[in-house]
């Protein structure tokens, strides 16, 4: 049995929580609507394993997974309608490709792992979409990760304040597997018309200071490199030619 591998089916679950991450789709905007940040803006804004401090490394992210399992289980995600509802949403979308970047960073000896994406859409499309994924954190009180076979866990959910935005949505699961606690910290924000998905995941600990630490990190990064402040609705747009970002 992996205890590794319910962790990355949260970690997976988390990138679909906010705001189209992953290969969901949406329409082309509008010729007026400005354009959007490029894909290599956002990974720029990303958190790196320098960012992180001694041991950290980065994991390769597989952005396209409709689904959250990792053994081909038909609802790899129970109990929590509102986080069904999105990742079935995400699974189903069709049309052009939005911007996106992600990265999985994993600590000294594989814990904890912390995972980030961003997204950019039309800023009504986001706002939408952000405020669905909101109320699914909102909303979801106990969910469940069906790995595969001997990787079934339940987590229970609960609000939590990550940043110094309260109003930003964020929520701590916590959960056992053969014995082995596991807990997981997941919080959104938006950027303009940027949304990030942030998640913070460890076995046999519960740091919740070690995970708004992170989560500040991550803001302050995006803050800087986009030019947006967390919980704005300016949209941040593509840099011209000629300028770096």
């Amino acid at each position: 049995m992996s205890l590794s591998r319910p962790i990355h089916a949260l970690t997976a679950a988390a990138a679909v929580v906010a705001v189209a991450l992953g290969p969901a789709a949406q329409p082309a905007p509008a010729a007026t609507a400005p354009p959007l940040p490029t894909a290599d803006r956002l990974k720029s804004a990303l958190l790196t394993a320098a960012d992180l401090g001694p041991g950290w490394t980065a994991t390769p992210v597989t952005q396209g997974a409709g689904s959250a399992g990792s053994g081909g289980t038909a609802e790899p995600v129970t109990g929590c309608a509102g986080l069904n509802a999105l990742i079935t949403m995400h699974s189903a979308r069709t049309g052009t490709r939005i911007p996106q970047a992600a990265v999985a960073l994993d600590g000294p000896n594989g814990t904890p792992m912390v995972t980030q994406a961003l997204a950019a859409e039309a800023t009504d499309r986001l706002t939408a979409d952000y405020n669905t994924a909101a109320d699914a954190l909102r909303t979801c009180h106990s969910i469940t990760f069906n790995g595969g076979a001997n990787d079934r866990v339940t987590f229970t959910v609960s609000p939590v304040t990550l940043g110094d935005r309260k109003e930003a949505p964020a929520v701590h699961l916590t959960g056992t597997l053969a014995g082995v606690q596991l807990n997981g910290y997941v919080g959104i924000e938006r950027f303009g018309n940027v949304a990030m998905a942030f998640g913070y995941f460890e076995r046999m600990g519960d740091s919740k200071q070690a995970a708004s630490t992170q989560y500040r990190k991550a803001v302050a990064k995006v803050e800087r490199t986009l030019g947006a402040k967390a919980g704005s609705t300016t949209p941040v747009t593509a840099v011209p030619t000629g300028q770096r970002a």
